[in-house]
């Protein structure tokens, strides 16, 4: 049987010095940074925003976790620092550079990162995913639907926040990443250590693709296994066999690739399931069974967000956690769920929530609650070293989430990669910022142009 290394008692006897330095932070950051060399406040940089800019790059040839078109943002400030993020993590941002030029040149890093995503603390499903995903039936020859989480701006109804702009605010939170990378940069330190952080490490788990058949799961999980990641989790596909034969139902061949996996990796090893919203309660609950009886650790987004009764059902009648957040992008909602007892561990995207500052507010909701906190690791490095960066500093994470193969968050324009170590770590940055140093040699010859 698995045991849970995490459990809610660790987490509400850790230190509540972390939790305190985290508020203190996104409070006045200036201050935090300050603090952490040694200095005064006024002995900063000059910390206000000169130039907002935009390299354009080719990524052909790129694999692209979330299709990201290429675009990497940049806020540049009068000391000559600059901060980075990449657009299209998770939804195309039209208009940024317009949007960053009237909002945030001729302002400072330290007044702008406390405001830019304060949310009005509404309730509503505004900050849902309202599309529905029920991939439980038989899936029509050749379709890849169910592969895909939905994409696109338009699939949240925005909610006001108190920028004035809409929520989810995905050009905000890119700004906010780049605001933090700056304030790293300017103190010389990685952007967990302003956040409280004091972890040098995180465990890892191999987060496969999302495969064709049944059969490939096993020797996927296997070769994870064998990298030395601690644990595996299956992002199912279609759910049929590799010869053919008459359709299945796609949750019932999800069961295959699961029973298969468990007795492929033993009974010791650690294994999560993530259908991506795909089934219907009816569904869930057989797949939700299966995975308590097999001592599965979690088991993530089951059903659409939006459905919160059928969430809870699960929740009560399942013992394996349900790990969900990921569809919830008006920061007050996800207070809803977890009073509701809709969700056993919180999980969060950067870009749906307002960047870092965003997410440590959700990751610290959930800390006083006693729940775990997982962010969601999925797309090019950039994306990954945010994440990363939230998951050292929250006192409530435990995990690092790892594409799987890893190679394809790689991309050429950064010195740095994301790899395990001989114990199945990786380790915590050491580079100021989000650690992220550039070869510019490489970003020039992707660069095809630069939009001022």
């Amino acid at each position: 049987m698995v045991e849970d290394p995490v459990t809610r008692r660790n987490f509400l006897s850790a230190a509540a010095t972390g939790t305190g330095a985290g508020f203190a932070a996104l409070a006045d950051p200036g201050t935090a940074a300050a603090q952490a060399v040694g200095v005064k406040k006024n002995d900063l940089p000059d910390l206000t925003i000169k130039q907002a800019k935009v390299y354009i790059t080719d990524v052909t040839g790129l694999h692209r976790l979330n299709g990201e078109p290429g675009e990497i943002v940049a806020l540049v400030t009068n000391s000559g620092i600059e901060g980075n993020y990449t657009l299209g993590n998770r939804d195309r941002t039209p208009g940024w550079l317009d949007w960053a030029k009237a909002t945030l040149v001729g302002k400072n890093v330290i007044d702008l990162l406390p405001v830019l995503n304060a949310t009005t603390g509404m309730q509503s499903l505004g900050g849902f995913n309202p599309r529905a995903r029920t991939g439980g039936g038989v899936p029509r020859a050749g379709s890849t639907a169910a592969l895909r989480p939905p994409t696109g701006i338009n699939n949240f109804v925005s909610v006001p926040d108190r920028s004035g702009g809409l929520w989810p605010n995905f050009r905000a939170a890119a700004a906010d990443v780049c605001l933090w990378d700056i304030l790293g940069k300017a103190v010389d330190r990685p952007i967990y250590k302003l956040l409280g952080g004091t972890a040098d490490r995180m465990a890892a788990y191999a987060s496969s693709q999302h495969l064709p058949f049944i059969e490939d799961y096993v020797p996927d999980a296997l070769k994870a296994k064998d990298a030395g990641y601690k644990g595996y989790k299956i992002h199912p596909g279609l759910g049929q066999h590799k010869d053919g034969g008459s359709p299945i139902p796609s949750y019932v061949g999800h069961m295959e690739e699961i029973r298969q996996v468990r007795k492929a990796v033993g009974d010791e090893f650690v294994l999560a399931h993530d259908p991506v919203q795909a089934y219907n309660r009816f569904e869930a609950m057989k797949v939700g069974r299966l995975l308590d009886e097999l001592d599965y650790l979690w088991f993530e987004d089951p059903i659409r967000t939006t459905d919160l009764d059928g969430l809870v059902e699960l929740a009560a009648a399942l013992t394996v956690p349900l790990h969900v957040g990921e569809f919830i992008s008006s920061i007050s909602d996800f207070a809803e769920y977890i009073r509701k007892g809709a969700v056993d561990v919180v999980r969060l995207i950067a870009d749906n929530v307002g960047g870092i500052s965003g997410s440590m507010r959700v990751g610290l909701l959930a800390d006083a609650f006693g729940l775990e906190c997982t962010p969601h690791n999925w797309g090019n490095t950039f994306d990954l070293a945010v994440h990363f960066h939230l998951e050292l500093a929250l006192p409530n994470a435990w995990w690092f989430e790892m594409p799987h193969p890893t190679e394809y968050a790689d991309r050429p324009y950064h010195k740095q990669k994301f790899r395990i170590d001989k114990d199945g770590y990786v380790l915590a940055p050491t580079e100021p910022g989000l650690g992220l140093p550039f070869d510019r040699d490489a970003l020039d010859k992707m660069t095809k142009r630069i939009d001022t």
